[in-house]
């Protein structure tokens, strides 16, 4: 006669969901969930900044700093999120064409960096007549980037 115990049966129900016994993200996987994350908080900081040098949101202009600042702080990360062999179909928006012209990929993430480093700096004046042609620099990087490199949904 066998004997049910409910700890062994949790137990092992806990084991065999363990994330233990799945198999580590990839070197690939990292990398996009890498340049994801940098890419989200990016994002997360270029929102407000577009709504304000449109007049969608009211101005702020130590908001705005504070958001043109975070953006050039996650710039310069973006480069090392695009490893070669990092491209995994279905798991990215990245198109292959960022390893196929890699150094075409590298100069616009440079520009990107020089322009968002160039808009923070200019945020700090808090004149937002020169704040909106830097925004409108760093704008045209990101989507000449994007045009080429990334797949739209």
């Amino acid at each position: 006669m066998s004997t049910f115990r409910p700890l062994h049966a949790l137990l092992g129900a806990l084991l065999l969901s363990s994330p233990v016994l799945a198999a580590p993200p990839s070197d690939a996987e990292r990398a996009i969930e890498y340049r994801m994350a940098v890419m989200q908080v990016t994002g997360w900081n270029f929102g407000p900044m577009k709504g304000a040098v449109t007049g969608k949101v009211p101005y702020d202009k130590d908001a705005f700093a504070l958001h043109a600042q975070r953006v050039a702080t996650m710039a310069p990360m973006l480069p090392e999120g695009f490893p070669t062999g990092s491209y995994i179909a279905g798991k990215t928006d990245a198109k292959p064409l960022i390893w196929e012209k890699r150094a075409e990929f590298d100069e616009l993430l440079k520009k990107f960096a020089t322009e968002s480093a160039n808009l923070a700096e200019v945020a700090k004046s808090g004149d937002l007549a020169k704040i909106k042609p830097a925004f409108a620099e760093l704008g045209k990087v990101c989507k000449s980037c994007h045009e080429k490199f990334k797949k739209e949904d």
